[in-house]
């Protein structure tokens, strides 16, 4: 009886969990959002060597759909060739705990698999 009262009484954070992987979901946006944020400001090339297996095409798509999600700002510098970067914008900053503690997450669990 008493998980039942538990399940109803967290239908929100449920839901929010929910709103929360429609934005970040997917193979590469935690991996794509993680090269920004912890070099603060990285070219499209830095994202594709960080990003291992992403193609041109999904990396651009990907930046795209974080940029109009409001988590990263493409920034077009004018050089030759141009330049463009891009940062994790002040809202996209507010990952980085949800980052680090993947990372810490992910760091642990390799060596309860690995048993190292």
């Amino acid at each position: 009886m008493a998980d039942n009262i538990c399940l109803v009484g967290h239908k929100k954070e449920i839901m929010a969990v929910h709103d929360a992987m429609d934005v970040l979901s997917g193979k590469w946006k935690i991996s794509i959002i993680s090269s920004i944020c912890y070099y603060n400001e990285r070219r499209f090339s830095d994202i594709l060597s960080d990003v291992s297996g992403i193609s041109n095409k999904m990396l651009s798509k990907e930046l795209k759909e974080l940029e109009v999600n409001k988590l990263i700002k493409r920034s077009v510098i004018d050089t030759q060739p141009v330049t463009v970067k891009y940062n994790l914008t002040e809202y996209g900053r507010t990952l980085k705990t949800i980052i680090n503690n993947l990372a810490d997450w992910g760091m642990e669990h390799r060596k309860v698999i690995t048993g190292r």
